[in-house]
């Protein structure tokens, strides 16, 4: 028999998806220990998870899958092999729709873009602001500069710049960060400018002594100056997302966190292993994160063994674990944490595990960041 630790670690499915299938009844366990709630599996039964990760990963529905794990215990080759033909197709119809819309996307694309009329740009900006200011806004959006080469346009921090208000914000889709500073010497319109990340760091190196800092862009080229050096270099060719559109988002429930402490029960606190991740992405170890009635925000333990006869759920247990969760990159959450640069944050929950979880600094609420949840539940 396995534990459910041991059958998760051996399948590839995670210990909440197991949970999860049990629950559907697509993969119930032989045995549930009626005192303390383990499951545990037959050794007949991993092939039948390793044949449940692959069906999964190939989209088939669960109404589907659960006929096929009835085939295949029953030895039905027919019956699975004209349920996955059938899928395959499926597959293939959605695919020739999806290339369809693709390229009537890309041709509405292509007439905004207009290339055939496009003209150098010609703006001009200029703004002045303490490098005092300037330095902890950079430091606390560079952690979520993208680096997706397919996506360009995220491998930098964008400028913007309106009235004596700068912006400037990072995102590389799975966390989003902004800061916001004033500054002067602009009477203009709007204007934005995404600076290539190793542009960004040379420019922070700038401000480490103080003083003014002095930042221009004249064309497609940006420049910062700080006392007697400057840095410049060209701006991205890319257009950045509308942040202002990502950002808005229904009030949550808010919760003061100690950071120390905090990081402190994230960094020793149990994690769980991303049970979908896109390709070439390394598996991310995922904090799942409860509140609890008298206003704490606690890490929360597997409800079950872990494999080494040890119950993981201890540290959550005098609050309580329940639906009231969310899953975060525990990396992502520790350097959102560092970026913010305060002693005490405010942990802002959404009305649902779907929406981000925002971290606001108490006495800044135009500094923040935004991390994408993980699923919990397959």
């Amino acid at each position: 028999m396995r534990s459910i630790g041991e059958m998760a670690r051996d399948s590839g499915l995670g210990v909440s998806a197991l949970r999860f299938y049990d629950r559907a009844g697509l993969l119930i366990p032989a045995r549930v220990d009626p005192g303390t709630g383990y499951r545990w599996y037959a050794a007949e039964q991993l092939d039948e998870a390793r044949l449940l990760v692959r069906l999964r990963r190939a989209a088939m529905p669960l109404a589907d899958i659960r006929l096929v794990l009835a085939g295949w215990s029953g030895a039905d080759t027919d019956l699975v092999r004209r349920l996955l033909e059938a899928h395959l197709r499926r597959l293939e119809q959605g695919l020739t729709e999806a290339r369809s819309e693709f390229s009537t996307l890309r041709a509405l694309l292509d007439h905004r873009e207009n290339p055939m009329t496009a003209s150098p740009p010609t703006r001009t900006v200029r703004l002045s602001l303490p490098a005092s200011a300037l330095a902890p806004a950079l430091d606390a959006v560079r952690f979520a500069v993208g680096e997706d080469p397919e996506l360009p346009m995220l491998g930098g921090v964008l400028f913007d710049v309106e009235g004596d208000v700068l912006h400037v914000v990072a995102t590389d889709r799975y966390r989003l960060a902004v800061a916001r500073t004033d500054a002067v010497g602009h009477a203009g319109s709007r204007e934005h400018v995404v600076v290539p990340a190793p542009l960004v760091d040379a420019m922070r190196a700038l401000l480490a002594d103080g003083g003014a800092a002095h930042f221009a862009v004249e064309g497609d080229r940006v420049t910062l100056e700080a006392g007697e050096r400057e840095a410049s270099g060209r701006c991205l060719a890319h257009e950045f997302p509308d942040y202002r559109r990502l950002v808005q988002l229904p009030p949550g429930r808010r919760f003061v966190v100690d950071v120390p402490a905090f990081r402190q029960a994230l960094e020793a606190g149990p994690v769980r292993v991303a049970e979908e991740r896109e390709p070439g992405r390394p598996a991310r170890d995922v904090s799942v994160l409860t509140t609890v009635d008298d206003g704490r925000v606690i890490v929360c333990g597997d409800d079950e063994g872990n494999g080494d006869g040890n119950r993981a759920g201890d540290r959550a247990r005098d609050g309580g674990c329940d639906s009231n969760r969310i899953g975060v990159g525990r990396g992502f959450l520790l350097d959102a944490l560092d970026a913010a640069g305060r002693d005490r944050l405010v942990l802002e929950f959404g009305a649902s595990p779907t929406a981000p979880l925002a971290i606001r600094r108490t006495d800044d609420e135009g500094t923040f960041s935004l991390l994408m949840p993980v699923r919990l539940d397959d």
